[in-house]
C-alpha cells in the first residue's frame, strides 16, 4: 500500500516511476578489497574476527555483498596488497563469486624510498621506480579486464623550502604523461588530489583545481577522482562536481563520509543531506554523468568489515532514489521564476520522501533481500567466515589514503 501510494503521488509530479525502478537496478557502486581486509586508521588497526586474509576471500566478500544489494558488481583491488601469480584466473575466481575486477589502484605512499614522494621525488630512478609500478598496474588492467587505473599520491613537503614546488609540478606531469602512454585501450586514468595529509606544508594534488588542470595536460582519458573526504571544512562538493561534469572531466568517486577531515566513515552516515546534493548534480547531468565511477572508500575499523560495506552502499542507494525522485520540472520553473525558497523545497521535498517502499520494489523484481541488513544478520555467512578465518593480524594501518 505504502508503495503504490508513492507511486500515486510521484506520477502525479510528473515523474516516470518505471523510468527510476530501471535507473535503481543499473546503480553500480564498487567495493574495495581493502575494506573487507584488516585495515584501519592511522592510530591503529583492530582486527575483525572473520577479516579477508587475501583477494581472494576479499572477492568472496564482495561477491556475497553484491548478492545481497544487487548493485555492488566490481571490486577495486590495490598493487601489491592485492597482488597475485595468474590475474587472468584472479578474474575467474571473481566472477565465480559474481563480481569483476574494477580500478586498479597502485601503491607508491608506503616504502620507505618515497619518503620524499614518489612521481615528485627530488630523486630521478625513485620516481622512475613510482612510474614503472603504476605502468605495472596498467599490464594488470590489461589482464583482468579493468577500465580504471586510480591514482592516489602522498606526495608533497612538509617545510617551506624543503623542495621547488613548481618542479615538483613538473614531475608530477611528466610521469603521468608516460604512465599514461600504456593504459589499456578504452581505458580511463582517474586523478584523485588530497588538501592535506601525509604531507602538511604543501601537497602536490591538493584539490579538484589541481587534478583537472593535469587532467588537461595529460589526456582526454584523464579525469578528475573527487574523494568526499578529501576536502576542507565547509567546501561544496556538489559544485565541484557540478563543474567537473559540465567539463567532462569527472571520472569517478570514493565515497566516505567526514566530521572533521579525512575521517573516512561510512559514506551518508555524517552528512546524508550533502550525498544527496551530490546524486542529485549527477542525476541533472543525465548522459554526461553516464561514465561516472562509484566506489567506496572507507576505513572500517571499530565496525563489523561486512555489515559495514553493506550499509555504505545501501546508503548511496538512498541517496540515488531520492534525486531521481526530484520534481525536475517543477524546479526548473522555480528556477527560472527566481524563487528561491520555492525552488529549495523541490529539493527537500524529494530528500524527506521515504524512498524505503521503492526500494523494497526494486529489490523484490531485481531477485534480492528487501531488507540487505535484515538478511545479512539473519544469515550465517559472517559466522562462517569467523571460523574459517579467525581475527587475522592487527597493527598499524594498512589503508590507501
Amino acid at each position: 500500500m505504502e508503495y503504490n501510494l508513492l507511486v500515486e503521488r510521484l506520477t502525479k509530479q510528473g515523474v516516470d516511476v518505471e523510468d527510476v525502478k530501471a535507473k535503481l537496478k543499473r546503480q553500480h557502486i564498487e567495493t574495495p578489497s581493502w575494506g573487507y581486509g584488516n585495515s584501519g586508521t592511522r592510530f591503529k588497526v583492530f582486527a575483525w574476527n572473520g577479516a579477508a586474509r587475501n583477494i581472494y576471500e576479499k572477492l568472496a566478500d564482495a561477491g556475497y555483498i553484491h548478492k545481497l544489494t544487487g548493485v555492488a558488481p566490481s571490486v577495486a583491488i590495490h598493487i601489491p596488497w592485492d597482488k597475485v601469480e595468474d590475474w587472468q584466473e584472479l578474474a575467474q575466481a571473481a566472477q565465480a563469486h559474481g563480481v569483476a575486477i574494477g580500478a586498479v589502484n597502485p601503491n607508491v605512499f608506503q616504502d620507505d624510498q618515497y619518503k620524499l614522494g614518489s612521481i615528485t621525488h627530488p630523486s630521478a630512478a625513485v620516481r622512475e621506480e613510482a612510474i614503472a609500478h603504476m605502468v605495472e598496474c596498467c599490464e594488470i588492467m590489461a589482464k583482468t579486464g579493468s577500465a580504471l587505473l586510480s591514482l592516489w599520491f602522498a606526495d608533497g613537503t612538509n617545510y617551506a623550502g624543503q623542495d621547488s614546488i613548481s618542479e615538483r609540478k613538473q614531475r608530477m606531469e611528466d610521469a603521468l604523461k608516460e604512465t599514461y602512454k600504456h593504459l589499456p585501450a578504452g581505458s580511463r586514468m582517474l586523478i584523485e588530489y588530497k588538501f592535506f595529509e601525509p604531507a602538511f606544508y604543501h601537497t602536490d594534488l591538493a584539490d579538484w583545481g589541481m587534478a583537472y588542470a593535469t587532467a588537461l595536460k595529460v589526456g582526454e582519458r584523464a579525469q578528475v577522482l573527487v574523494d568526499t573526504g578529501h576536502h576542507a571544512q565547509g567546501t561544496n562538493i556538489a559544485h565541484i562536481v557540478a563543474f567537473l561534469l559540465d567539463e567532462g572531466r569527472l571520472g569517478g568517486f570514493h565515497f566516505n563520509a567526514r566530521k572533521y577531515a579525512d575521517d573516512d566513515l561510512i559514506v551518508g552516515t555524517t552528512n546524508p543531506f550533502e550525498l544527496f546534493e551530490i546524486y542529485h548534480e549527477l542525476v541533472s547531468a543525465g548522459e554526461a554523468a553516464r561514465d561516472v565511477a562509484y566506489m567506496i572508500d572507507q576505513s572500517h575499523n571499530i565496525e563489523p568489515k561486512l555489515e559495514a560495506m553493506l550499509l555504505s552502499v545501501l546508503n548511496c542507494q538512498v541517496a540515488y532514489a531520492k534525486a531521481l525522485i526530484v520534481d525536475r520540472k517543477t524546479l526548473a520553473e522555480r528556477q527560472r521564476n527566481g524563487d528561491v525558497l520555492g525552488a529549495y523545497r523541490v529539493m527537500q521535498d524529494a530528500y524527506e520522501t521515504d524512498v524505503r517502499p521503492l526500494l523494497v520494489q526494486v529489490r523484490d523484481e531485481m531477485g534480492v533481500p528487501a531488507d540487505p541488513i535484515a538478511a545479512y544478520r539473519a544469515d550465517d555467512y559472517a559466522q562462517k567466515v569467523a571460523q574459517e578465518r579467525g581475527s587475522g593480524v592487527a597493527g598499524s594501518s594498512g589503508y590507501p589514503g
